[in-house]
């Protein structure tokens, strides 16, 4: 967006902010009468089509001029036909880690950022995010909270979840999430995912991970796995994949494979157990010397960005790759050219990534520049300039999540 455009919540809309919805009056320079047109005559059907030809943060916020334009945006009707006028790439959210709950999401279909807001309950330093077919959950690791809501940024609902069984405080948690239109709910259903890891108090080698799974057809929890695995442990990355659970390992000395300082474990949400040592034998190594990687479903494709460490120094970045998993191999996608990568920066060793429907996001913790690759197209390419940048010499935060724009998801 232009540095001179406004952030404000109804500049997106066109001119539903100073007229009624009852009446729109006519132009009358150089005219003797003046001609007004009513709204309230005009059939639900076609308000409904005029509607649907707005941009979809627009439709959203269209709502709240009147309780009948709220009732059409609303109904399974307009939500049901809208979408194949409307073909939506994946929004990013981006937000300060001092702020959560107020941020702006970039729209790469119209090159710009809208503002939108999230519940309160993001405010947490210990929040862990996943997303899934347009919606959003949060859960605060902290025991003494122990929050978990699911909701769409869009519509702005929000429901809070029972917290998981058997969650001791752990002290890496990693969330992902599934939806399914395939179901008898109306919205659809979904699955959550939270793997938690947590130290033996006896053994410094040893850690405790367990995978707690929620179905929201039955509203229930279950917890399928717990394991004490030696010298590995589970982290803050995992993603759900064609039936498969996905999460990142990280070494901690002393245990199976350790060459390796990152591998990928597999658990499958079919139920099928894999017995003693399952996540041992479903090991993957990273595809090269990591300084942190993101892991995130593309077409039910797993996809890895990854910070690729210096060879005598590992935790030193020297690029950022991306890679795909084809049984249990890595096949390349894309290296970050040179150039973009010196603008991106190379200093920090973990940076923040994002992405789904074969748009992925990246930037910086400490900067608001952010940077797209379209695995379809192969093609690099920067965002419009944000309304939130990083004050020179400031210690600011940024972190973010992709996700899809749906009228139709509803938790």
């Amino acid at each position: 967006m232009d540095s001179g455009g406004s952030w404000d919540d109804t500049d997106d809309i066109q001119d539903g902010g100073t007229h009624s919805c009852s009446e729109v009056d006519a132009d009358d320079e150089g005219m003797q009468e003046e001609y007004p047109v009513s709204l309230d005559l005009m059939p639900n059907d076609t308000l409904e089509r005029i509607l649907s030809f707005l941009p979809i943060e627009s439709i959203y916020k269209a709502e709240s001029v009147c309780k009948r334009w709220q009732t059409i945006v609303r109904s399974r009707n307009f939500i049901r036909n809208i979408y194949p006028v409307h073909h939506q790439l994946p929004w990013y959210y981006m937000f300060k880690c001092t702020n959560k709950h107020t941020g702006h999401a970039y729209d790469p279909n119209l090159r710009k950022w809208n503002r939108i807001s999230l519940p309160n309950c993001t405010e947490s330093s210990d929040l862990i995010i996943g997303t899934s077919g347009g919606l959003v959950s949060f859960y605060d690791i902290d025991v003494r909270t122990g929050k978990l809501y699911v909701g769409n940024p869009l519509t702005r609902q929000w429901r809070e979840l029972i917290e998981p069984p058997g969650l001791n405080l752990p002290e890496y948690g990693a969330l992902s999430m599934t939806r399914s239109r395939k179901s008898s709910s109306e919205g659809g259903s979904y699955r959550i995912s939270i793997v938690e890891s947590k130290h033996v108090s006896v053994n410094f080698l040893e850690w405790n991970l367990s995978i707690h799974l929620y179905d929201s057809e039955s509203k229930t929890w279950r917890t399928p796995l717990r394991e004490v695995l030696t010298g590995w442990r589970g982290g803050n990355e995992s993603a759900i994949c064609d039936g498969s659970l996905y999460f990142l390992m990280y070494a901690a000395g002393g245990g199976w494979n350790m060459q390796y300082q990152h591998g990928l474990a597999r658990y499958s949400l079919s139920g099928q157990s894999l017995g003693h040592d399952s996540l041992a034998r479903s090991f993957i190594p990273a595809p090269c010397t990591l300084t942190c990687g993101r892991l995130m479903n593309h077409g039910e494709r797993l996809v890895m960005v990854g910070g690729i460490g210096k060879e005598g120094r590992p935790g030193r970045l020297k690029g950022i790759g991306i890679w795909v998993l084809n049984g249990s191999k890595w096949d390349e996608i894309a290296m970050m050219p040179q150039e973009y990568f010196e603008r991106f920066g190379g200093s920090d060793d973990v940076f923040a990534c994002s992405g789904s429907c074969g748009l992925v996001y990246i930037h910086r913790y400490g900067r608001s520049a952010l940077l797209m690759f379209d695995m379809n197209e192969r093609r690099w390419r920067w965002a419009q300039k944000g309304p939130v940048v990083a004050l020179k010499f400031s210690l600011d935060v940024f972190s973010g999540f992709c996700f899809k724009p749906r009228l139709d998801a509803m938790p």
